[in-house]
């Protein structure tokens, strides 16, 4: 089962951009679908953003769409998240999640990193 550890998070300011990376290592990086998910305080954990095997597919929540961009390098096994006109509501801790069906879905989560944004 494939590890993650998420990197990249930190304060910025309204309208600033980040980058968020999601390192994989422990198993084949190619075959997993991969997510990016959120959770803001007191609310569910919400999914961001998805990108199929070879990157070839991306969806969007509705509330990042034309401002986030998800891809990868499964030559890095690299996921990323780039992130652009933040908003405040765009605080939350961000979660890489990967998944892959061997007769049943196995899945991965990473530890979360913290994105901040204010003023």
């Amino acid at each position: 089962q494939v590890q993650l550890v998420e990197s990249g998070g930190g304060l910025v300011q309204p309208g600033g951009s980040l980058r968020l990376s999601c390192a994989a290592s422990g198993s084949m990086f190619n075959p997993y679908n991969m997510d990016w998910y959120r959770q803001a305080p007191g609310k569910q954990r919400e999914l961001v953003a998805t990108i199929s095997t070879h990157g070839t597919s991306t969806n969007y929540a509705n509330s990042v769409k034309g401002r986030f961009t998800i891809s990868r390098d499964n030559a890095k096994n690299t996921l990323y998240l780039q992130m652009n006109s933040l908003k405040p509501e765009d605080t939350a801790v961000y979660y890489c999640h990967g998944r892959i069906w061997t007769g049943t879905w196995q899945e991965s989560w990473g530890q979360g990193t913290q994105v901040t944004v204010s003023s």
